[in-house]
């Protein structure tokens, strides 16, 4: 079955919340114990459900012309969102999700490199994408580095007050 990519339509909404907290429950349930309880807790007061889907709903709201999913025939396997800096000719991956339906399948290759072709096609000459060091993001820094990103040596630290 072909994967095509297509700009994000407002009618994609309830179907990419709902892809985006089962793509991202087994992250959470293994970076909850990886980081500082007091950490988690000032991050996701309410739970990291009602968290995340706050900051996809803003993101499809205001930036939806700059997010993109990918459908096998007419099911969203998984979607990303852009940023274009220009003032330092960087894109960014900003959010990339895959239903674990169809995960290791090449949907988060695929949705990379179209990223990337927007973010050439916009005059950018790098691209940048975050994600966590702890063990719940393993799959996602297996996927970027294995298109070619390179780690930066990050250090993030926290403290109570």
């Amino acid at each position: 079955m072909p994967l095509s990519i297509r700009k994000f339509e407002a009618s994609d909404t309830l179907k990419i919340l709902e892809l985006s907290i089962k793509a991202w429950q087994p992250v959470f349930k293994e970076l909850k114990p990886a980081v500082q309880d007091y950490v988690y807790h000032s991050f996701y007061p309410n739970g990291w459900q009602v968290h995340q889907s706050a900051d996809i709903k803003k993101l499809l709201q205001k930036e939806g012309e700059n997010v993109f999913v990918a459908c096998l025939e007419e099911t969203i396997a998984g979607f990303v969102g852009i940023r274009i800096h220009p003032e330092d000719s960087m894109g960014e991956v900003y959010i990339l999700a895959v239903d674990p339906s169809f995960q290791r399948q090449g949907v988060a290759t695929a949705l990379i490199n179209f990223a990337m072709s927007k973010m050439k096609d916009a005059g950018m000459a790098i691209v940048m994408v975050e994600t966590g060091g702890d063990p719940g993001h393993k799959n996602s820094r297996q996927t970027y580095e294995s298109v070619g990103f390179e780690r930066w040596p990050v250090a993030r630290y926290f403290r109570q007050l």
